[in-house]
């Protein structure tokens, strides 16, 4: 029998009655506080992705992290809540104990041929090879699931007057990029006030959406090699800051945008 890879065992649900479904979090993506939020996120695309009744692939997510998530098992509730000819929307809840953690919103559809541009361009960045993988504290126990190579805005102990970072990134070991560890890359930029301010401070992130432009078969394309991301902040005031994220695929096509608020004490 061949193991599994870590982020297919932390995202097994288990059905337990009509849109109802059961996970267990994972000490293998724990955060400095509750589980990564990465993985949070990708598990409420899974479970819309097992859903009987799901149309289409991921087009956005807004998940709203309205309280903590304690280790231990919890349910995910999702509904569509309305189905039109080439999109589909959903409400999920994530509970434990019957007290809601998470709320999320989505947005799953199905893409056509249409005139197509890209604005964006990807960051200049040195190729995997030619940069070290990042060591996180042992606090941080999800980054150890993930190869990170830094070209700029590595974990550092001096103030900076810049929060921009731009990384290599791929699954430890190598896994085929799908939907949902591509949503969980999403989030694998740390706060961006830990860079600015040259160290830890309690931050963490209260909303965060993503836009897919990635298709299945550009996914296929990407595999398991490294994507390409960046992030950076606009404002950090009065205890919240914004923070901007692309990511990109080897073949320089833009696969997926997130944008959250974060809140901070410092």
């Amino acid at each position: 029998m061949t193991d599994t890879h870590a982020f297919d065992d932390a995202l097994t649900l288990e059905a337990v009655r009509d849109g109802v479904v059961r996970g267990h979090t994972s000490t293998s993506y724990k955060n400095m506080v509750g589980p990564f939020g990465g993985l949070t996120a990708a598990t409420l695309i899974r479970a819309v992705e097992e859903h009987p009744d799901r149309l289409g692939e991921p087009i956005s997510i807004t998940i709203n992290f309205a309280g903590p998530i304690a280790d231990g098992a919890f349910e995910v509730s999702t509904r569509a809540v309305r189905t039109n000819r080439s999109n589909q929307h959903w409400y999920l809840e994530l509970t434990q104990n019957g007290v809601v953690a998470t709320t999320a919103t989505a947005v799953f559809g199905t893409r056509r041929e249409t005139w197509n541009d890209v604005e964006a361009s990807s960051p200049a960045a040195p190729a995997p090879s030619d940069l070290d993988d990042e060591s996180f504290p042992d606090f941080i126990a999800w980054a150890k699931n993930y190869d990170m190579r830094f070209a700029a805005g590595k974990l550092i102990e001096e103030e900076s007057a810049d929060s921009t970072a731009t990384l290599w990134v791929r699954d430890a070991p190598p896994r085929p990029l799908d939907f949902a560890s591509l949503t969980s890359m999403c989030d694998i930029f740390y706060p961006r006030v830990f860079q600015r301010r040259g160290k830890f401070v309690p931050a963490g992130t209260i909303s965060l959406t993503i836009h897919y432009f990635a298709t299945t078969e550009d996914l296929k394309i990407q595999s398991d090699d490294y994507v390409l991301g960046t992030a950076s902040t606009r404002r950090f005031n009065q205890g919240y800051f914004d923070q901007s994220a692309e990511l990109w695929g080897t073949d320089g096509s833009l696969l997926a945008t997130s944008h959250q608020v974060v809140y901070y004490k410092d």
